[in-house]
This record gives C-alpha cells, structure tokens and sequence, in this order.
C-alpha cells in the first residue's frame, strides 16, 4: 500500500522491496541524525501485519515456528522463523501477543503467504488468522510501551492503525536501514537467501528457542548447533568511505585477487560510520581478510563466527542494540 507521505515535498522512493514507502525527504543524513535522536519516525507501512486470535495460538505457533510460544506474557516482543523442512529459512516474524491476540509483522509482500500456509495447518484448533496489512501499519521512532519492539539504536517499531503517524519530523527507509546495518541486523530476503540457516546470520540469539519441542526444521538447527561450522556467515562492512557508490545488493564480495567468497547484502551510509554493509561469506574466508564488495575496498568485522555452534567460543562483536 503506498504511503500518503511519498506526497509530501521532497520525497523520494525507495527501492524494491520498499518502493511503497520514501527513501528520504531531501535530507537523508539530518533524518538519520533526527531518528536515532529520538526527534522523527520512519514509515515502513508496506510491511505485512498479521493477526492470530483464539485461545489455541501460542501453543500451535508453538509446534510451527522455531521459537518457544509456552508462557510467552503478553506484551513481550519476540522474534520467530518459519523453516522449511531443511531448515532454511522461509520467513522472520517479529511478535508479540496482547493477551488477545498475536501480532507479527513481516517483509513487504510475504503476510498473504504466511496466512495461507497457517491456514493450512490450522485443522481443528481454535484459531483464526488474518492480513490486517490494509487496516494497519509499522512505524519506526522514539521509543513507547504497548503493542510494538525495541529496535536499534534506541528506537521502537510499533503496530498502529493506518494513518496514525506520530507528531514528529519523518525520515526515511534509508535512516532506518543504516541504523539496522550498523545494529548487525539482517533483514530476511536481502541478507538472506533461499539457503540460508539461521545459524549463518545470527537469528539463533534472537528467534529460536533451542530446548523447544519439535517443529518444522529442527533438525537443521539442531545439527548445526550440536556440530558447528554453518557453510557461511554473516559479516560487516567497513566500506571504503573515498567511493561514491555503494555496492548494491548481490554484488560480489572478493578476496583482492578476484577470488568470490559471497554476496552483499545490504549498504547504507551511517551519519557517523560512513559506509557500511552487510554480507554473507563463505564460512572459512578468513576473518582478517581485507575484502572488495562490488569492488568496494571493505574491512570486515565478525557478525557470526566461523565456528558458530554448542562447542564454538562465539565472539558475535555486536553493536549494542536494544531488544
């Protein structure tokens, strides 16, 4: 659903998947400056919003995504992933149940898929699902207590009714996505792909309960977790800041020399880092390598550890970020 704000002066488009929503307002760095002050909000109404009520829901989410929905409080955000059945991952909700119901909100496009499919598993529980994406929205700003999640760098992403933006200065998807980056925050469908595990980017601290029953994809985590060594891992970029470009998502990431290793991500340009990037590599390219991305001159720092698993000592090197 495009948003009423790409009306306002100034404002420009995003990119796909956000095409829906503004990239800035004309000044993309004083915006980012205002979001992470606490002075303005992002729009980021083209997300999906779903809604799962009946007193059955935390047990059945329980059997079907990988996070533990046992005793979940009301009002306490989560993250969950939708496997597949080799444990790759299908879709990332960011959750949280109101007493009544719980609410998720996903990537632009992908609420009507993940409906379908928890129909489908329905049977004879009591639950209903909906796509309320026409009646509500997520916006990104200062932070607030109620029906949303601690997001980076002191933000709050919360669930409102269409239309009901805050009264503060907007800024674009572009000031929330480099406070992502620099959060080491994957976003699914641009950091990820469609083999990728979630040992591989991290989503283990955040979306899966590892002492949880079973459910779709178990297997997977569980092996790798009991095993080590996913076959990538998820880095960070410090990008060249004397380049006028950014790599763009799906660029090759090289060891100087012209040998691949994998594939950008997504880049921003942080108000006070510069350029940045995520990327995922090949599980043994070295973690002191220097690296090109898009032939991009980047130093990598460690997100996931090349021995990620049970037996590892994981250094993950995060940035703080609120959860």
């Amino acid at each position: 659903m495009k948003s009423p704000l790409l009306e306002s002066p100034g404002a420009v488009a995003a990119d796909r998947p956000d095409e829906e929503v503004a990239a800035h307002y004309g000044e993309p760095s004083q915006e980012q400056r205002a979001l992470a002050a606490g002075t303005a909000f992002v729009d980021r109404g083209n997300r999906g919003v779903v809604r799962i009520a009946g007193p059955d829901r935390l047990k059945w989410l329980h059997s079907l995504l990988s996070q533990s929905f046992e005793g979940l409080a009301p009002f306490a955000p989560t993250e969950a992933l939708l496997l597949s059945p080799k444990g790759h991952i299908e879709n990332h909700l960011f959750v949280i149940d109101d007493g009544e119901a719980v609410w998720a909100h996903v990537e632009p496009g992908a609420a009507s898929g993940l409906v379908a499919f928890l129909d489908s598993m329905r049977f004879m529980l009591r639950v209903e699902v909906q796509d309320v994406s026409d009646e509500y929205a997520v916006v990104t700003g200062p932070g607030a207590e109620g029906l949303g999640w601690p997001d980076a760098e002191g933000t709050f992403t919360r669930v409102v009714p269409r239309g009901g933006f805050p009264d503060l200065r907007p800024a674009g998807l572009w000031a929330y996505e480099a406070l992502r980056i620099a959060a080491h925050r994957p976003r699914f469908g641009l950091d990820t792909d469609h083999r990728t595990i979630p040992h591989e980017v991290g989503l283990v601290e955040t979306a899966v309960h590892l002492n949880k029953g079973c459910y779709r994809g178990q297997e997977t985590v569980a092996r790798v977790h009991n095993l080590g060594r996913p076959p990538r891992r998820l880095v960070f970029l410090h990008l060249d800041g004397s380049v006028d470009r950014l790599p763009a998502h799906g660029d090759p990431v090289e060891i100087p020399g012209g040998r691949a290793v994998g594939t950008v991500g997504t880049a921003a340009r942080h108000h006070e880092l510069g350029p940045i990037a995520l990327a995922l590599v090949k599980r043994n390219t070295p973690v002191d390598a220097e690296l090109l991305a898009g032939g991009v001159a980047a130093a990598q720092e460690v997100v996931v550890s090349p021995e990620t698993g049970a037996n590892a000592q994981i250094d993950l090197r995060r940035r703080p970020a609120a959860r």
